[in-house]
Formats: structure tokens, C-alpha cells, sequence
């Protein structure tokens, strides 16, 4: 039997290979851009969109490039998003008055990932106002291969296309073309324009060098080549009495391309509303696209996405019908912007391997042999990720607490290419078991990091969410068996629920369950196939996390059913538990005997959550192991971290005289046992938590469950980033708690869980969505008082997981 699985590992790998070329090689893959796309390959072709007002000379200073809270635009959303078929983007600039419409459509083909079209839309925002916008859309070429332009040059701009030739040993051979729409209209009139006639209404070009690794900062070279010619020109039109032309005439590229170039911008500057349309032809595609391709794909790409959205994310009967419009277009725009706000990424990382505070230097000498020549930061080999980001303006890059979040929605919407997402971060797992907890990966990356927080340390943890992701995928695959014909024992499919011996057909017929593109689902082998595949790494992920998060028990004289099985986040200071997640969340004072419940309570889930995936791949001396240690470590939560007298679970920690005491800070901290659904529906302790869940005094509010009570003395100060704000990935897991657990079985809490799941879903779909038509964003978090929004937008991480939430896709 284990030699079929061997047999069938290539055949896995295969599927998602061959699918990722065909649809998913190209994507928006650059979310920290406004529009970018790039493949999936380390250096290669990088392309992006620029934009500035031409209605005054100040308005280049504000070009629009990469993501920025700082340029306030009203909003930046992906109404439609397709992993495989492209999206429409809708970028609304008050400043520049204009409302700017990016679609992209994917066409697959031929054997380098296909080909692509982009179309560039734009029109006033208000009609009443001048619309005087310059784009410039630029491609930069990095690695081995080449980029030229095919165009003849014009030292006074181009009439019609503009085409570009290039190659690598990825891509093949390609073109580009850049092709403008039929009723575009340039400024003509104004002062001085007899003076630049002769390029007015041309498409402008600029070619110029970059080094490797600089394309991320095409912006500035291609702003600078526009600055520098018009420092050559303004001089005549200093004086006053002369006046300046209109800006359009001097803010150009200057139509001249270097030796060498490897960074070609093409710029177009229009007088109120326009529109043209890039191409990106692969050579082994022989068909090539033209306007046509977007004028029917785009509308058919909408429609398409638009059922198939209400398929796999349908529109709950509890809903009012009057909101049926409006909430579904919210969870299609939040939806598409996670999937949109996926990047890859390419490059170096800084990691110290010798850091440590004060409370953790016994051990770290441990761990890592005292080897004196590892320590300080430094870097590392460059390294590659596929990862949704949180956000796209303030963290474009990949945080491991995140990424499970993220993944429970992406794979509801498109399974295999969550599984694309989760086994890059698989690779990631070094061979002692880590992976670091924020991938800053490259100078890109690294631009957006301050230098403090850029290091990476080899014992720090995170909550493992990465497991959340596998153990849905093993919940898709198993109801999508049981909607099939063959009984799995027919299929010869374990399952998690009993051995069998056949061989599994490869080609057997399946029932579709739902509209998720699920080549892994709808093939339990293969399914089985890739987990064996991740298996080891996340094994040894696994013992790396319990081996260097392990607290002390014994040495503190504590009384607890195991004598191992206490757990201590590492990386902490003083003020700070970043490694948690739950940054500044009140905890007592560093000391190397405390143990943390949110930890404990996660390592209980992973024990779990590896014992399904133990069962699932027939590994059944792991799943007994899984099975002890599950156990031992849900004994000890209650041993070691429930405080009878406050009737909650809570921190421990070790005084001045070496005596253990619980640090109790009612908020998501003492919820974890509940949140992660380790208490069984009969637990006495379940009440109390329930209770204090509900109560407005403490957690409950109208816009969901605040991090930190109410009246607790910290509540709301400091930085006030964990003490008290709502946050929607804890509200997420109060609700699946709930509605899978609580809520669905028999127990004494029943229709308390019942009622509470009922208005606390309510209350965070409402506010959540108000606030995103209020402000055109979804936020970070939300006001522990007034429910706004707060901190970073658009953050569409984790807050997306609100239109699972409204669809109850737990």
C-alpha cells in the first residue's frame, strides 16, 4: 500500500505544477503596487502602473505607484478577482478626479503560462471637474534574457503601438504591445503649445539600465528621466511674464532609450476620459490578442465570477433580501481583494541566530551549541514565497500567523491554489523545523519594514494557523467523498476513519460539491498524495515548535497530570509578546518561568490537527503519539492555567520567592481554550466563559468581541493595540467555535452558544460592512467604543474572513 502513495506523490505534485503554468504562472502577484503583474519566477519580467495629475506642476510629487495610506485615495478594490482568469479593479483618486478601472485577463496557452491583456480605463470622478491624468506603464527585466523595443524611436514621441521584443529562458520568446483606445484626447491648447505641437498627443517612451534587483524602484528612475527633461526645458518660462506651458507639454518621458536597457516605461497623457490596452503575447501561443479579447473576455470573466461567487459563497436565507445587493457585492470586493493581495515574492532574508533576552540566554546557548560565529544578523540565501498579505499598503509581505486566516477563505474560493500557497510556505521549514514568523523576503520587502523589526530569530514561534489550512482542505475532500458514488472503501481511501487495502483508481468518477477549483479535492489519492508530500516538514515544524517553546513545570514546584507539557512563548520583552500575535496584550513581567495559555492552547490544537493529518495519511504510530500528547497537554491547561476564583484560565508566572501565581487579564487571552474548541460542549468552565463573553461590562460590544476587557484598568492605553480594539480573526474563531461546536452539540451551554452565535455574527457582518461603505475600506481593526475603523486599510487579511462569516463557511 505505501508504495502505491509513492507512486502517486509525483502525480500530485504534477497536477498543481501543471495547472500553476497554464493559469496561475501570471498574476497581480505585486499587491504592494496599485496594478502590477509579474509570474511566478524569482527574476523575470516585472511590470507597473503610474499615474500623476497633469492639472499643475505639484501633482507629479503625488504619483500614484505603490499602495500608500499617505496618498488617501477613497478606495482601491478588486470587485472581481479569479485566481485563474484575471479581475477588474476600481481605483478612486479624489485628488487627481479620477476614477481608474484596471482589468486584467488571463489567457492560457502554449507552453510558457499563456498569455495576457491588461486594459488601463479612466474618467472623472466629477464630471463638473477637469480630468487631466498621465500614465505611464512600465517593464523591467531582471535575470537572464532580454528586453528591447521593436518601435522605431521618434525623438518627439510615437503615433500608434508601441511594441517591445523579449525573451528568457522561462518565458520564451514574448511581446508586448501598448495600444491605445479610439477616443482618447490629449490637451492641445494652452499657453506656449505651438512650441510643443509636434508632441502633443504622442505616446512618450523612456528606456534605461537597472542592475539586478532595482526594478522595485522603477518609479524612481523613470520620475527622475521626466524631471530631468523638464529642468532642461522650463528655462525660457521662468519669467513671470512669460508664463509656464501647461504641464502636460514638459512632465514627459523624454523618448530616448539606452544601451542596455532593461527598463522601458511608456507614458500617455490625456485630457478627460481614456482608455488602452497592454498585450502580452507568449511565443508559443500562436494566436494574438487584440482589443476584442478584453471587450468579450472581461464582461464574460464578470459574469462568470459572479455565479460562481454565489455558488461557493451563497447568500444566507437569515439575511434580510433588501441587502442581498449591497452584502454581496461587500464579500465578492473582500473576497477578490485577499485572492488580488496574493504576491510572490524573491529574495534574501536577515536572521540572527544567536539574539536573545536576558530570561532566554540559558537556553538559547543550549540551543543553538554556543557557536559564537552565528551571531548578529545576517543574511541569509534568497528564498521564494507564494503568500496572501495582510495588507497591501502597510504589510505587503507574509506573516505565518496570518496565512492560516487567509487560507481557510482562499480555499473555500479555490482550493488547489491554496494548496499552491501553503506548500510554499511548507518549503520554507528549515531543517531543524523553523520557519520564520514574518517573511521579509528582499530589498522590496524590507523597504516597508522598519530596521528593527526586520530580523528574524531561529526559537522565535508563532501561532501555527498554517495547520488550520490542512485540516479544511482534509474537510473538503472528505464531504466531497461522501457525495460521491463509490463508497471510499470501493476508492480505497482511509480517510481519517478506518484502513483500507486496494489501491486507489486515479481516474475514478467524482461528484462535484462545489464550484472550487478542486482537482485534489475531487481525487481523494491525489489529496492523499500531497499531505504525504507535506507530512515530514510539518512534522518536524511541529517538534520544533513544542521542543523550543517548552516552559517549566517541575522547577516550580507545580502540580499538573503531566510533568513536560507547559509552554512559554520565547522573543518576548518587556512590554511585548510579538511572537504571540497578540503584540502588547497585558501579561506579567519576563521571567523563564512563566507559561502562557494562548500558547499551551495552540500546541493543543497542533497536536490535534496532526493527529488528523496522521490519520488522514495512514500514519499510525504518529497518531497515537499525537493522541498522548493531546491529551496530556489539554490535562495540564486545566492543571496548570484555570483560576477557580476568577473563574477563568489565565497566564502563570513565578514571584520573587519562586512561587507560582496566575496572571489573569480577562479578554481573548483567557478565551483560548474556548476559541480553539479544546473544552468539550460538557465543561463546567464553558459557562463562565460564555458569560464572560456576553457581558458589556467586559468583551461584548455592538461591533463584535474586544481584545481586553472593558474595565480593565489598561483598556484603551498605551499603544492600545490588543487592550480593547475588535479584531476580526479572534471574532472568527469565537464564531466557528460556536456554530461547530457549542451551538451544534449537546451540552448544558447549548442555547446559550445558540443565542450568543446569533447576535455576535450579526453584530460583526454589520459593523464591519458599514464601515466599508462608510469608508470605502475594511480596516485592521475596529473601535472598542464606536466600532470605526482602525490602523491600517486596506486590510484585507484576515477582515475578509467576514464574508465567511455572513455565508457561515466555518
Amino acid at each position: 500500500m505505501q508504495l502505491a502513495w509513492l507512486l502517486i506523490l509525483p502525480l500530485a505534485s504534477s497536477v498543481l505544477s501543471q495547472t500553476t503554468n497554464d493559469t496561475l504562472l501570471w498574476g497581480a502577484y505585486r499587491p504592494n503596487l496599485y496594478f502590477g503583474l509579474r509570474p511566478r519566477i524569482p527574476q523575470s519580467l516585472m511590470t507597473g502602473l503610474m499615474w500623476f495629475g497633469t492639472q499643475d506642476y505639484q501633482s507629479i510629487g503625488k504619483t500614484r505607484h505603490a499602495c500608500d495610506q499617505g496618498d488617501k485615495l477613497d478606495s482601491y478594490t478588486w470587485t472581481e478577482y479569479d485566481t485563474r482568469e484575471g479581475g477588474v479593479q476600481v481605483i478612486k483618486d479624489s485628488f487627481n478626479n479620477v476614477k481608474l478601472t484596471t482589468e486584467f485577463l488571463k489567457v492560457a496557452g502554449g507552453d510558457h503560462g499563456g498569455s495576457w491583456a491588461a486594459r488601463i480605463k479612466g474618467e472623472p470622478l466629477d464630471k463638473a471637474k477637469i480630468t487631466r491624468i498621465s500614465t505611464i506603464f512600465y517593464f523591467g527585466l531582471e535575470g537572464i534574457g532580454g528586453l528591447n523595443m521593436e518601435t522605431d524611436e521618434n525623438e518627439n514621441g510615437i503615433s500608434g503601438e508601441i511594441k517591445l521584443a523579449g525573451s528568457t529562458p522561462q518565458l520564451d520568446d514574448f511581446t508586448i504591445r501598448v495600444v491605445d483606445g479610439p477616443e482618447n484626447r490629449a490637451v492641445v491648447g494652452g499657453p506656449h503649445a505651438d512650441a510643443f505641437k509636434d508632441r502633443i498627443g504622442k505616446t512618450h517612451f523612456v528606456g534605461r539600465p537597472v542592475k539586478n534587483g532595482d526594478i522595485w524602484q522603477a518609479s524612481q528612475h523613470i520620475q527622475k528621466a521626466i524631471m530631468d527633461r523638464a529642468r532642461e526645458l522650463i528655462g525660457p518660462y521662468q519669467d513671470p511674464a512669460v508664463g509656464a506651458p501647461d504641464p502636460s507639454f514638459l512632465l514627459q518621458l523624454p523618448d530616448d532609450v539606452y544601451i542596455g536597457s532593461n527598463l522601458f516605461g511608456v507614458q500617455k497623457l490625456f485630457d478627460g476620459p481614456f482608455q488602452f490596452d497592454v498585450f502580452f503575447d507568449s511565443g508559443s501561443v500562436k494566436q494574438q490578442l487584440t482589443s476584442a479579447t478584453l471587450d468579450q473576455g472581461i464582461p464574460a470573466l464578470v459574469e462568470a465570477y459572479g455565479q460562481r461567487f454565489r455558488e461557493v459563497l451563497p447568500y444566507p436565507s437569515d439575511y434580510p433580501a433588501e441587502k442581498k445587493e449591497s452584502l454581496e457585492a461587500f464579500s465578492k470586493a473582500v473576497t477578490s481583494n485577499l485572492v488580488g493581495g496574493v504576491g510572490y515574492f524573491y529574495g534574501t532574508s536577515i536572521v540572527d541566530r544567536k539574539f536573545s533576552f536576558e530570561w532566554d540566554e540559558e537556553e538559547d546557548a543550549v540551543t543553538n551549541d554556543g557557536d559564537e560565529s552565528q551571531k548578529g544578523a545576517k543574511l541569509t540565501d534568497p528564498k521564494s514565497l507564494l503568500t496572501a498579505t495582510p495588507s497591501r499598503s502597510f504589510f505587503p509581505r507574509g506573516f505565518y500567523w496570518d496565512e492560516g486566516f487567509h487560507l481557510l477563505h482562499i480555499g473555500q474560493w479555490d482550493n488547489d491554489f491554496s494548496l499552491e500557497i501553503l506548500k510554499s510556505w511548507i518549503g520554507l521549514i528549515d531543517d531543524d523545523g523553523w520557519v520564520a514568523r514574518e517573511q521579509i523576503l528582499g530589498e522590496e520587502a524590507r523597504s516597508k519594514v522598519p530596521p528593527e523589526f526586520q530580523t528574524q530569530v531561529p526559537n522565535y514561534a508563532n501561532p501555527p494557523t498554517l495547520t488550520m489550512a490542512v485540516t479544511s482542505f482534509i474537510e473538503r475532500v472528505r464531504a466531497a467523498s461522501a457525495a460521491q458514488g463509490p463508497s471510499d472503501e470501493e476508492l480505497g481511501i482511509d480517510l481519517g476513519m478506518g484502513a483500507a487495502g486496494a489501491q486507489v483508481p486515479l481516474g475514478a468518477p467524482q461528484k462535484k460539491l462545489t464550484a472550487v477549483e478542486s482537482k485534489l479535492v475531487d481525487n481523494p489519492a491525489l489529496a492523499r498524495a500531497y499531505l504525504q508530500e507535506i507530512y515530514k516538514p510539518l512534522k518536524r515544524h511541529y517538534d520544533w515548535f513544542r521542543r523550543t517553546q517548552r516552559g517549566q513545570i517541575k522547577q516550580y514546584s507545580r502540580k499538573a497530570r503531566s510533568r513536560t507539557e507547559g509552554y512559554r512563548w520565547r522573543g518576548r520583552s518587556e512590554l511585548h509578546v510579538l511572537t504571540s500575535g497578540m503584540d502588547d496584550y497585558p501579561r506579567g513581567p519576563p521571567h523563564a518561568g512563566e507559561l502562557h495559555l494562548d500558547l499551551i492552547s495552540w500546541v493543543a490544537f497542533f497536536s490535534r490537527t496532526m493527529r488528523e493529518i496522521a490519520a488522514f495519511v495512514g500514519e499510525k504510530d504518529d497518531e497515537a503519539t499525537f493522541i498522548k500528547v493531546e491529551q496530556a497537554v489539554l490535562n495540564n491547561i486545566d492543571d496548570l492555567h484555570w483560576n477557580e476564583k476568577e473563574q477563568m484560565y489565565c497566564d502563570l508566572n513565578v514571584d520573587d520567592e519562586d512561587e507560582s501565581y496566575h496572571v489573569c487579564h480577562k479578554g481573548y487571552l483567557s478565551l483560548f481554550p474556548f476559541l480553539l474548541e479544546l473544552l468539550p460542549p460538557s465543561s463546567p468552565h464553558l459557562g463562565p466563559i460564555l458569560d464572560l463573553l456576553r457581558d458589556p461590562e467586559h468583551l461584548w460590544s455592538p461591533y463584535g468581541i474586544r481584545s481586553l476587557s472593558a474595565s480593565h484598568p489598561e483598556f484603551g492605553k498605551g499603544e492600545n493595540y490588543w487592550k480593547g480594539p475588535i479584531w476580526i480573526q479572534m471574532n472568527y474563531l469565537a464564531l466557528r467555535a460556536l456554530h461547530k461546536t457549542y451551538a451544534a452539540k449537546e451540552g448544558p451551554f447549548q442555547e446559550k452558544a445558540k443565542a450568543i452565535y446569533s447576535a455576535l455574527r450579526k453584530n460583526v457582518v454589520d459593523n464591519v460592512v458599514n464601515e466599508y461603505e462608510r469608508t470605502g475600506y475594511v480596516w485592521e481593526q475596529y473601535d472598542a467604543i464606536t466600532g470605526e475603523g482602525k490602523r491600517s486599510h486596506p486590510f484585507t487579511g484576515w477582515t475578509s474572513l467576514t464574508a465567511l462569516i455572513l455565508s457561515e463557511k466555518y
